[in-house]
């Protein structure tokens, strides 16, 4: 699996198994980094709100494998909604990862964490991030650039403006908590969909009806979950700084029946804790 790419809509190559790093700190990450590279991954996802960028360029760094085999992503903090801000936060980025360039930007959410409840959509905010995105694009600080927590309006708001189309939309998606309807819009519009906490931030692990068709392929209920993602045609981030989590975690060379992706996706939703509920309870970041 580590081993396998998407390619995204601008022809750019992804692999389709990524390190998330979110609430990994920026020095426990470095090493995180270096043992997810000499296990085999090739993908690191991380954020400026996670606050460990240099930390991820510190490992990439260190890890021993050329800058042009990995692909790294990090994402526009969701507070940034002017174009002036966002050229500068993109700047920022670069320098604390010490890159010339990164594979992967995206704006992190359509709202500020603090106001994601809130009835103000920030149309003309997200359109100024973007377009400063399209020119770092196009001046070749990035390879690619998108989308996460969007929404079909905020993705129509984009799309009804953009000179270059965002390849990806992040999203939480997991068992149990499955966007169908965003996620075939996405798709539809050219953008490979991430899954983020693809484990329900480990909340799925305590599901009996989960363990139960898991052990049925004698496999964990978070290879199982990660499967379950990559069978929708969809990227999973699994967060972990457990090496031997890295490596199990991409052990998923099985294949989940209909009947189980079936049963899978109705499962009853999990309560937890996502991005949006738990950016503004910690503060912004």
């Amino acid at each position: 699996m580590l081993n396998e790419t998407y390619t995204l809509s601008n022809g750019v190559e992804i692999p389709k198994l990524g390190l998330g790093t979110w609430f990994i700190t920026n020095e426990a990450v470095v090493q995180a980094v270096k043992d997810a590279v000499q296990i085999g991954y090739r993908h690191i996802d991380t954020a400026q709100a996670y606050q460990n960028e240099s930390g991820v360029g510190e490992g990439i760094r260190a890890c021993g494998v050329n800058r042009e085999e990995l692909f790294v992503t990090t994402k526009l903090a969701a507070e940034v909604k002017s174009y002036k801000e966002a050229v500068a936060s993109i700047d920022g980025s670069l320098h604390r990862l010490g890159l010339e360039y990164i594979d992967l930007m995206i704006i992190h959410s359509p709202k500020p964490w603090a106001e994601f409840s809130g009835p103000d959509p920030y149309f003309d905010g997200n359109r100024e991030a973007w377009r400063a995105l399209e020119e770092a694009y196009t001046a070749g600080k990035l390879r690619a650039i998108g989308l996460s927590n969007f929404e079909q309006a905020d993705i129509d708001n984009i799309l009804g403006s953009c000179s270059v189309k965002p390849v990806v939309n992040q999203i939480l998606a997991h068992i149990s908590n499955t966007p169908t309807e965003l996620i075939h819009y996405s798709q539809e519009n050219g953008m490979l969909v991430e899954a983020y906490s693809p484990i329900g931030h480990g909340e799925l692990l305590k599901n009996k009806s989960i363990t139960a068709i898991a052990q049925n392929y004698g496999v964990s209920v978070a290879q199982l979950s990660i499967r379950y993602c990559l069978q929708l045609g969809l990227l999973p981030l699994p967060k972990t700084a457990n090496p031997e989590h890295m490596k199990t975690n991409a052990e998923v060379a099985f294949v989940i029946s209909e009947e189980d992706m079936e049963r899978l996706s109705n499962i009853e939703q999990i309560e937890h804790y996502g991005e949006a509920s738990i950016f503004p309870v910690f503060g912004r970041k």
